[in-house]
């Protein structure tokens, strides 16, 4: 079985091909063709490497179609030196990362036109991820209109999330209209969740967890027995920690200032998701890379948007530790958690506290999957490689199992 995997980020969107036999490995297997576009360097531009039969291609498209972008990057699978099938059709199924599945979908389920129809509805609540999830999904019904198509739920991981947690403080009638936490990174934040437990041969339902999913969009996990109990995104993944381009958690009585001020809600929109964050702070870019560089070079404000960002950081994992009652381990995983040390190991000083102690060696140049706490600590710490496209080909694959796709 062919399984293609589409996941649109806000900045980037990576894609995958994977071969499966009629029984699925423990361990993620590495797929025959892998693609990213990244538009985070340089505005107007998509950066494409793909990976193929050995080969690799790199090239840049100066477009901000994102659909055009995606067809020509799934023409890779069948022409040119990545190419690894004959034909397109030989794909069986096509699973999408989905942001926002609302309160209807707490599960993966195949594509229909009333899905398609939910997920464009709740674009109003993931303004920067759906409209992306769906051009995906609209882009491989041109291209293969017979094959069927599996979305699998960013939201889905946090429908358990107790009342407490999910509830806003504003009138009860709001969270009766569907206003409430809904969670996003769930397909990671669960996947690492169980490669932690494979990691240090734990029970899942033993360790009292925080998974740190930062990337240009960043959020937490507290999971207990398996289950997230609380993140910090929430109706929408605005909320929370600072980030790339969008603000995080803000005093909303600067929001109605603002609107006051006679800024309506789509400039509001555009300033709060694409012009805040790190790239607001610093006056440059949101990409960490670039931050550290700036840092380098003596650029203030680029330090202040680090700093910043680490308080932030800090100040979640904290209120996380506070609602598990304790921590048996720290997971950083993303883009920036897999490969920002600086970023480790200034998030993870404050909870010495707790008997938390990095093995600085190993957080200068760890390995994926690894432990890179000291052997003293009385928390392990954590760099995990995020695997969501394999986590959503698996739940395409056991999607097959149970229906007549």
């Amino acid at each position: 079985m062919k399984i293609l995997v589409l996941n649109a980020g806000s900045s980037s969107h990576k894609s995958c091909l994977y071969q499966l036999s009629n029984s699925l490995p423990e361990l993620p297997i590495e797929p025959l063709w892998e693609a990213k576009i990244d538009w985070s360097r340089h505005q107007g531009v998509a950066e494409i490497k793909v990976k193929g039969r050995g080969a690799v291609l790199e090239t840049e498209l100066e477009t901000d179609s994102r659909p055009s972008v995606i067809l020509h990057m799934l023409d890779t699978l069948v022409h040119g030196k990545t190419q690894v099938i004959e034909e397109l059709a030989e794909i069986d199924v096509v699973g999408h990362r989905v942001v926002h599945g609302g309160q209807e979908y707490s599960e993966s389920i195949v594509i229909t036109p009333e899905v398609k129809e939910a997920i464009a509805r709740l674009a109003t609540f993931a303004p920067v991820h759906n409209p992306a999830n769906l051009e995906g999904i609209q882009a491989i019904e041109k291209l293969l209109p017979n094959v069927p198509q599996v979305a699998v739920f960013d939201t889905a991981f946090h429908s358990q999330l107790p009342l407490c947690t999910a509830v806003y403080p504003i009138p009860y009638e709001y969270y009766e209209q569907g206003i409430r936490r809904y969670g996003f990174h769930g397909i990671n934040h669960q996947y690492c969740a169980i490669k932690t437990t494979q990691l240090l041969q734990r029970d899942l339902k033993s360790l009292r967890l925080i998974t740190c999913h930062l990337g240009n969009g960043c959020s937490l996990a507290a999971v207990e027995e398996g289950k997230s109990i609380d993140t910090t995104m929430g109706f929408t993944p605005l909320e929370g920690l600072m980030m790339g381009s969008r603000s995080g958690s803000v005093d909303p009585g600067i929001l109605i200032h603002l609107l006051r001020q006679g800024i309506d809600a789509d400039k509001l929109d555009e300033i709060l998701n694409k012009a805040s964050g790190l790239q607001g702070i610093s006056g440059g870019s949101g990409d960490m890379r670039q931050i550290m560089s700036e840092i380098a070079a003596g650029n203030s404000r680029a330090q202040l948007a680090f700093d910043m960002y680490v308080h932030r950081l800090r100040s979640h994992i904290g209120a996380m530790v506070a609602t598990l009652g304790g921590l048996d381990a720290l997971v950083f995983t993303g883009g920036v958690g897999e490969n920002q040390p600086l970023v480790r190991s200034a998030a993870c000083e404050k909870f010495e506290f707790l008997g938390l102690k990095l093995d600085p060696d190993k957080n200068s140049q760890p390995s994926l999957n690894q432990d890179i706490s000291a052997a003293g600590s009385t928390v392990r710490v954590l760099v995990i490689q995020a695997e969501e496209d394999w986590a959503i080909a698996t739940q395409c694959w056991n999607l097959t199992q149970h229906s007549n796709l």
